[in-house]
């Protein structure tokens, strides 16, 4: 599988894309990693791996989705964004997952990431805004791969996203990614209306056909304004889902990425285990994307290194999630995560500010921890990676 993936890799992608992938997040991403092992061992917890939210505005509709599409569009500013991802760099960051809304909205996207060539970038987006000359200038600046998110068949695309022709709009994307020579992503957010559809090797060997690279299954959770309940996987389908990762992993020439367990197959929340925290489109400090509730923001203090390291309310977070389940605190326990934000008086980081009521009315369930089901990594290099670059950190014990 290996020899195949590189392959594909060196022969489809652009030399330089190659070469920033394997030096900027491949070398660099393990050293990021080591550093935040020495930074535990001194109390310090500093994320490897920032997650930034750079706008909220997106031109789609997805069903369950929790960011104010529907209000005014914000965004943080270049200098915010140059200042975030600086600052981390001075600390051994080198990776950084970029988010929205639709991240290609933000007018000055382009002038970040040529402003960090010694940065990796990850934009997760919907890929209708990936023309051939932003395709283009991604593949000039190498440091950036898009990871283009598709959800179903071309009925169920529309219906997941609430606009119409949606996947062939997503797909004429990803063709501009192939033709400019990109390292290409595909997420999907696995849900009852397409896990019979996508999590199939026939729908791997596709994206294989179509220049894809890797693939990022994550489960759909159940959160936000309008959240859809009827889409979330029982948890036998989880069990499915990551047997299927496994299996894939040991068989096809594809990457395929995902966020939930370590090399034995246990269950963790990058949340909880401190690798990875979320920043707002407002500057929020925030413990993960789906808890949109903050003490702190980017303003607070001139060094964002401090703002974490200090923050309270994100060490309570991850105490509190590590020692409750290897899962989703969100999830299976929405009423500690309230008890959190009272007890902090966190601040409501939604323009629509109902965070909290959306909360309470949340119903337990069940997320990828599911003891007695784990599914070990069956691959020497997944089994590898995992055991030491993502595991629990000593978050379980």
């Amino acid at each position: 599988m290996l020899i195949p993936l590189a392959r594909r890799v060196l022969t489809e992608a652009d030399p330089k894309v190659v070469g920033k992938f394997l030096y900027n997040f491949g070398f660099k991403g393990i050293r990021s990693v080591e550093l935040y092992k020495r930074r535990l061992r001194r109390g310090e917890s500093f994320p490897p791996f920032l997650f930034i939210s750079v706008i909220s505005g997106c031109q789609l509709r997805c069903q369950g989705c929790w960011v104010d599409v529907e209000a005014p569009s914000r965004r943080l500013s270049l200098q915010d964004l140059n200042r975030i991802v600086g600052d981390a760099k001075k600390h051994g960051n080198s990776y950084f997952g970029i988010l929205g809304g639709e991240p290609f909205l933000h007018p000055e996207l382009l002038e970040l990431f040529a402003a960090h060539p010694d940065c990796y970038f990850q934009v997760f987006t919907n890929g209708q805004l990936i023309t051939d000359e932003v395709a283009r200038e991604l593949r000039r600046l190498g440091n950036v791969t898009p990871l283009v998110s598709v959800e179903g068949t071309s009925i169920v695309s529309d219906e997941r996203r609430g606009r119409l022709n949606v996947l062939n709009k997503t797909l004429a994307g990803l063709e501009q990614c192939r033709r400019n020579r990109l390292l290409i992503g595909v997420a999907t957010s696995v849900c009852q209306s397409n896990i019979e559809e996508l999590v199939t090797e026939a729908w791997l060997l596709r994206l294989i056909e179509m220049g894809v690279h890797y693939v990022w299954f994550h489960t759909y959770r159940v959160i936000g304004p309008n959240p859809s309940p009827g889409l979330a996987l029982r948890p036998e389908q989880v069990v499915a889902v990551r047997r299927f990762i496994v299996k894939m992993r040991a068989k096809l020439p594809i990457a395929i990425v995902d966020a939930y367990w370590d090399d034995q197959g246990e269950a963790l929340c990058p949340m909880a285990t401190g690798i990875s925290h979320h920043i707002s489109p407002y500057g929020d400090v925030e413990p993960c994307p789906i808890i949109q509730f903050a003490r702190e923001t980017i303003h607070d203090r001139e060094s964002l290194f401090e703002t974490m390291t200090q923050s309270a309310f994100l060490r309570d977070f991850r105490e509190t999630a590590a020692k409750t389940t290897r899962g989703c605190i969100v999830l299976e326990r929405p009423d500690l995560v309230k008890n959190l934000v009272l007890a902090h008086a966190a601040r409501d980081t939604t323009q629509r500010a109902s965070a909290l009521a959306e909360l309470e009315r949340l119903q337990p369930r069940g997320s990828q921890h599911n003891p007695g089901h784990e599914i070990p990594e069956d691959h020497w290099a997944y089994r590898f990676a995992k055991k030491h670059w993502f595991f629990g950190f000593g978050a379980y014990t």
